[in-house]
């Protein structure tokens, strides 16, 4: 009996810690409809003003990049820490952590 409690509370454990980690899906498009990791990383220096130290294609059909952005709130040129989930065809932010 003991066993049984111990397996099923090592599952619902299991399946808590991989929700809790789990990336957001930007988009179901296929990639011939996405904009190039070239013009994403030109757009998102550019005209959203972030930098990128890290870009990557997340598993959730994203693009992610770890790096700076301007502190909501802060004095004029005052950076952030931002771990930034974009949706590959508009760049819209789904979702966007603070450091």
């Amino acid at each position: 009996m003991k066993k049984h409690v111990l397996l099923g509370l090592v599952a619902t454990t299991a399946l808590f810690a991989q929700t809790a980690f789990a990336e957001p899906t930007c988009t179901k498009e296929l990639k011939d409809k996405w904009m190039t990791e070239l013009d994403a990383q030109k757009k998102i220096v550019g005209e959203m003003g972030y930098v990128i130290y890290k870009f990557k294609e997340s598993d959730g059909a994203c693009y992610e990049i770890y790096g700076m952005g301007a502190k909501e709130g802060g004095a004029a040129g005052e950076m952030e820490k931002v771990e930034i989930y974009f949706n590959p065809i508009d760049l819209s932010i789904v979702e966007k952590k603070k450091d």
